[in-house]
């Protein structure tokens, strides 16, 4: 359905416009009728196919640089992964306390990685869906970040870690004691137990809803946007509905591609951080 389809069936139509691009492509225990995910076993191919396309988009583009790298005359690509390179590397200096071989690699991969499935925000709403439709794809979400699926297990990925180096560094006994022990002392254990698990459940959700809650905005921002040419532009008002339009578009772009971006470094920064407080033997 695309947005000028939308207009002319009024409301309605524009729910359903909403409704319907921001419907992933379900496989397995979807409901039949709302195409949503109705138990465990159900997946997002199109969350799936872009998160892993932008994946293997990095490591093709990685491989094919490190054959091609030239240190007396760096070409502009290589200057610019460089200064990418060299700003990762300096937030770790300045973030993580101590040394640990994981970390820059991971920072770089969570910042460039997430930042490219927030780009796939700024493609126009309805292009990618137009084509998908034409192979039969009734349903076609394109940006993995506005899917809580996505932002989650990234979160629990970093999480994972967070709990497997605290107890490497700290201890099991270590890790436990910062459960009874903080933040008011031995007298209030199951206080301190409730307080400690609460801040520790907070880092991944986070992560989590901070990243999804900006990108599934933005893309609702983009879909209101390419409603006012179908549900308003209607004969001669297309002649001041569809410049707005432009207009609208072009400036949320611009500032849109400042929130993928700082998104992106948020989430690799907090990522740093939670795995530098996981690293330290001071409680908190």
């Amino acid at each position: 359905m695309s947005a000028t389809e939308s207009g002319s069936s009024g409301g309605s139509g524009t729910v359903e416009y909403i409704q319907h691009h921001l419907t992933n492509l379900c496989v397995g225990d979807c409901d039949p009728v709302t195409h949503k995910a109705a138990g465990f076993w159900a997946l997002h191919v199109d969350t799936l196919f872009f998160s892993v396309a932008l994946g293997a988009l990095i490591i093709a583009v990685s491989w094919n640089l490190t054959r091609n790298l030239n240190p007396d005359t760096p070409s502009g690509f290589q200057n610019f992964v460089e200064s990418i390179l060299d700003f990762v590397s300096t937030n770790v200096r300045d973030t993580f306390p101590g040394h640990n071989p994981l970390i820059a690699p991971l920072a770089l991969t969570v910042f460039v990685w997430v930042w490219l499935m927030n780009f796939m925000d700024l493609i126009p709403v309805d292009l990618l869906p137009a084509i998908a439709s034409w192979f039969g794809i009734n349903y076609l979400k394109v940006v993995p970040t506005t899917d809580l699926n996505t932002t989650l297990a990234m979160s629990l990925t970093v999480f994972g870690l967070i709990i497997y180096y605290s107890i490497k560094v700290k201890g099991a006994a270590g890790y436990l004691k910062m459960f009874l022990f903080h933040p008011f002392g031995k007298f209030l254990v199951p206080v301190n137990v409730v307080m400690t698990l609460i801040e520790e459940l907070a880092k991944p959700l986070s992560l989590a809803l901070r990243l999804f809650g900006n990108l599934f905005a933005g893309e609702l921002v983009f879909l209101l946007i390419a409603l006012i040419g179908g549900t308003l532009a209607v004969g001669a008002a297309a002649l001041f509905w569809f410049p707005l339009q432009v207009v609208l578009d072009l400036g949320w772009l611009i500032f849109h591609l400042l929130i993928i971006t700082l998104q992106a470094f948020i989430f690799m920064v907090l990522t740093i951080v939670y795995l530098g407080m996981a690293h330290t033997d001071e409680d908190h």
